[in-house]
């Protein structure tokens, strides 16, 4: 019988029984199941609230368990102790179990693997959920929130809070679904193999989007191919009246289509009878395009989000939504912190500095290059973190990309872009057109360079100039903004 306590009205997210089982644990110290509860579930001490469960995870520099006294000093009803750690240090498991009586101290064998069991248990607790996911080397953020406001326009929905994709972010994302949610809209990202396969695992999408096989993360899993076969994992727990949504235009299409279970849809811009027709793009302001003849403007810029929309009309079609309602939910989003963000203030900045890889800074570069402005254009490019043995080649390719950009000065940030840099330098010099080109190059990227590249940046530009800001979300170039546009950024 599953035992349950409801303190104060309180309702826990597992029963104690539900708990145990799942994660194949075993109690320390002396604990009443009847006084169980927990509401919410962290992996960061600082971020415990009363009943919450407290998930010490071990990692390569450090072991989240010498933060529990500070989780059950801010009112941890329940911990994960690891086996290892716990047959170390029974004394001072022991010691908590004794001086914190109301607190479940869990011996698990992994807690990482314990969080994602209990996660999955979790989500099995709403069989009539919706299950949707999206994943890709670039652009799922953006997809899923498109997504997200398509499908609110039908139903009620939870997804990831940001970008908390992974192996731990998926999981406790999953413990944000209550009863009155209707769909659960999941992000999946994945730094290393079989990351998609467990999260996959976890949460059982019924409705999955892949956006692009690229090359982000090919510094830990080899190729393309590697890339390809993970991320199809997504598709692992479909069923037939599951369904996949592939990128028609990607080359790996075909593959990733092969031994599905459910229905297939391709979507593109180059995909014939959908009923979706291409208007015009408006540079900065978006794309405008038609679905089943309702006008929709996207305001996110660049090509690769019209893609991405692209993939939002299907997914909302695929649950049943109207074009109507498809055209209200994609109007009513715009472009996140980071993330292809136009700010408009001294200067036009194109903010896109929370993620790059070879495949984003490309789209970026092509996008920046493409904008037509009666003024400068300005490129501040940033080291594309994560990409092992093909890092070199992959900056020399963007400083290339970046002087066929058009730009009137590139600044390069960062070790990785010193290749870019020369790469640019080389290009400048045997170029046409190019000759008043300015290159600057910073190997650092802390606050004093960030005031020095401002600096640089405002003696050269003019009121109304154009700045493209792209580089990972490491190299921190969004401190830019402020410099450039004021306390602000710009923002509307």
């Amino acid at each position: 019988m599953d035992i349950s306590a409801a303190e104060n009205n309180k309702t826990s997210l597992l029963s104690f029984d539900q708990l145990l089982d799942c994660v194949c644990g075993s109690v320390a110290g002396g604990f009443d199941p009847s006084c169980f509860c927990f509401t919410s579930v962290v992996t960061d001490s600082r971020s415990v609230v009363s009943d919450c469960l407290f998930v010490p995870l071990i990692g390569e520099f450090q072991d989240g368990h010498v933060y529990i006294p500070q989780a059950l000093e801010k009112g941890a009803s329940a911990v994960f102790v690891a086996r290892s750690f716990f047959e170390k240090n029974p004394e001072k498991i022991g010691g908590f179990a004794k001086n914190n009586p109301k607190t479940a101290f869990i011996v698990v064998e992994n807690t990482l693997t314990a969080l994602q069991n209990a996660a999955r248990r979790y989500v099995e607790k709403f069989p009539d959920l919706i299950r949707v996911s999206v994943t890709g080397s670039s652009g799922k953020t953006t997809t899923k929130e498109l997504a997200a406001s398509v499908l609110r326009e039908k139903f009620r929905v939870v997804c990831n809070k940001g970008n908390l994709n992974s192996e731990t972010g998926l999981p406790l994302s999953c413990f944000e679904i209550r009863p009155e949610h209707q769909l659960a809209l999941l992000e999946m990202g994945m730094n290393r193999e079989n990351e998609i396969g467990e999260l996959a695992e976890t949460f059982k999408p019924q409705y999955c989007v892949i956006t692009n096989i690229g090359t982000a993360h090919i510094g830990k899993l080899g190729s393309r191919q590697k890339i390809a076969e993970e991320k199809k994992k997504i598709f692992n727990f479909l069923t037939p009246e599951g369904t996949a949504l592939i990128p028609a235009g990607d080359d790996f299409a075909e593959f990733l289509a092969q031994d599905i279970k459910g229905r297939v849809v391709f979507y593109g811009k180059d995909v014939k009878d959908r009923g979706i027709e291409f208007v015009s793009d408006e540079g900065i302001e978006g794309t405008v395009f038609k679905i089943d003849g309702e006008t929709v403007h996207l305001a996110i810029p660049g090509s690769y989000n019209y893609l991405n929309a692209l993939a939002a009309v299907e997914l909302g079609r695929a649950l049943g939504l109207s074009a109507r309602q498809i055209k209200d939910g994609i109007e009513k989003l715009h472009p996140l912190d980071g993330r292809s963000r136009i700010l408009r203030g001294k200067y036009k900045i194109l903010e896109d500095c929370y993620n790059a890889n070879p495949d984003s800074m490309e789209k970026a570069l092509e996008f920046a290059g493409s904008v037509k402005t009666s003024g400068k254009k300005i490129f501040v490019l940033g080291s594309m973190l994560e990409l092992g043995q093909e890092s070199f080649e992959a900056h020399r390719k963007a400083g290339l990309e970046a002087v066929k950009g058009g730009a009137d000065m590139i600044v390069f940030v960062g070790k990785d872009m010193a290749a870019g840099f020369e790469s640019a330098k080389s290009a400048k010099t045997c170029g046409q057109g190019t000759e008043n080109l300015r290159l600057e190059y910073f190997e650092a990227s802390d606050d004093s360079t960030m005031k020095k590249i401002a600096g640089i940046v405002e003696d050269f530009a003019s009121e109304g100039d154009f700045i493209l800001l792209k580089a990972s979300h490491g190299i921190a170039l969004e401190r830019l903004v402020p410099l450039l546009n004021g306390a602000n950024g710009g923002e509307a």
